[in-house]
């Protein structure tokens, strides 16, 4: 796991691999930019798009416009590959995030929501979950926006969780006029994501819905008496049964007759990363600290080393304290427009090293691993962390407590990817070191290398770094 802070006070595991980084003095508009509005009016409207088999797909279009009409003129359009076809969230001038891309029509955008085969209003059948069927229909998506009148052939597209994975699938696809891609807290290996250190993940099911559940969403233009909208709903019920194909596949190199493939590989960016890599395509990728994803956004820099990184102290697809749409228009102003916002001259990483207690401060980066690395390395001994091997060797023991759960309440809030590690007194075992002498930087990978032995065929270890502040409170940092 990876995690980011400065801790006066503190503990660590064996290995933990530190770097201190030096704050960048490079001025710029990170997190800060808003240019004047160009139109006060959006007009929207869905349709139904076929793909090449004659399958649906529900699309809604968001425009830019001038007295009740849409705008004249040709635009670069973004679009996101979705589970439903609904515009998204109201728009606000401060956090705005994700949902609030469709306000970007005011600056001159064309905004395009498409739902997935098999989801929302689309026909089809779900055959699996970010498959090469969905790239294939995120390539005709494309190039059919591009195709448009008031489209000017420069397309953009978006997205966070499964649907940051529907982008860089679509990037792997290398479409001609696809010009950028803006992906969060997305899966670069869909085995690691879904294997969090081989312990299946609790999320990665929701897709899956009731006929009843889709019949509750807005129908596309035209089908008020939602008629097209219960066939695509009954056609969705014969998708792939996701709990069974995760179950079904234990092993990186399974292979699932349900979907004929072995689909860690096939669902996996990872798999395509040569393509990723010739496709000169801009790429932004988010995270935060307190993601289940967060490795997997800087594997994906390390793999694709020219693109832009941003990692926060959030959770996942969450942004609170900083305007992360003014930071995607920004990207989109830069690549699609080619517009001088000052992006490319500044070093592509930017993240958040966090304080105990809260707060914190960005800083810059221009690759990772950091540069300065010094690693410390601990050894497990009679319950301490100590600086030198241990003469002797030791092991100490613990009943298991499989009731013990975090709370759904304070920072522990959320469930699936929202949920955080939380402290346990008393359970477990832990090791302590003496206290910091002085404030320590922590950034980076903390590895523990464990040797366990365990009464049943089969074990779950939770590996915690935590500070323990001077009063003996506790906090996790990864």
């Amino acid at each position: 796991m990876l995690g980011s802070g400065i801790w006066q006070r503190g503990w660590l595991l064996l290995m933990a691999v530190m770097s201190i980084a030096a704050q960048a003095a490079t001025p710029s508009a990170f997190g800060q930019y808003q240019p004047p509005r160009l139109y006060s009016e959006r007009l929207s409207h869905s349709l139904y798009v076929p793909m090449r088999d004659g399958v649906r797909l529900a699309v809604r279009i968001s425009q830019p416009a001038l007295r009740g009409a849409p705008a004249p003129g040709r635009f670069p359009v973004i679009w996101q590959h979705t589970i439903t076809s609904d515009e998204g969230g109201p728009s606000s001038d401060a956090e705005a995030g994700y949902r609030a891309v469709p306000s970007l029509t005011e600056y001159g955008y064309v905004v395009v929501q498409v739902a997935r085969r098999g989801n929302g209003q689309s026909f089809g059948v779900r055959r699996g979950y970010n498959d090469r069927t969905e790239d294939d229909d995120a390539y005709e998506m494309k190039e059919w926006l591009a195709r448009q009148p008031w489209s000017n052939e420069t397309v953009g597209i978006y997205g966070c969780s499964n649907t940051g994975d529907a982008a860089m699938h679509a990037l792997s696809a290398r479409p001609p006029h696809l010009k950028a891609v803006f992906a969060g807290c997305f899966s670069w290996s869909k085995f690691d994501a879904f294997h969090r250190g081989g312990i299946y993940a609790q999320w990665g099911v929701g897709i899956a819905r009731s006929v009843e559940q889709d019949m509750m969403l807005p129908p596309v233009d035209g089908d008020e008496s939602r008629t097209l909208l219960r066939q695509a709903a009954e056609e969705h019920q014969a998708s792939t049964n996701l709990p069974e194909l995760w179950k079904g596949m234990p092993y990186r190199d399974s292979f699932s007759p349900l979907v004929a493939s072995r689909f860690w590989y096939e669902g996996s960016i990872s798999s395509f990363a040569q393509k990723l890599r010739e496709s000169g395509i801009a790429l932004y990728i988010q995270g935060g600290w307190h993601d289940e994803l967060r490795d997997q956004g800087l594997i994906t820099w390390l793999n694709y080393p020219r693109a832009h990184l941003l990692i926060g102290p959030w959770a996942h697809c969450l942004n609170p304290g900083f305007e992360l749409l003014q930071e995607m228009h920004r990207f989109f102003d830069t690549y699609l427009k080619g517009l001088p916002t000052g992006l490319q001259t500044e070093p592509p990483i930017h993240y958040f090293l966090q304080q105990p207690g809260g707060g914190g401060q960005w800083r810059t980066a221009e690759r990772w691993p950091l540069d300065t690395q010094p690693r410390r390395r601990w050894y497990l001994a009679d319950l301490e962390l100590q600086a030198s091997a241990p003469s002797v060797a030791s092991a100490v023991g613990f009943d298991v407590d499989a009731s013990m759960h975090c709370p759904n309440s304070g920072p522990y809030a959320g469930i699936g990817p929202y949920m955080q590690p939380c402290h346990h007194d008393h359970q477990g075992t832990s090791f302590s070191g003496a206290p910091l002498e002085a404030p320590l930087t922590v950034i980076g990978h903390p590895i523990v290398q464990l040797y366990v032995q365990v009464s049943t065929p089969d074990a779950h270890v939770f590996a915690y770094l935590e500070d323990v502040a001077p009063d003996g409170s506790v906090q996790v940092v990864t």
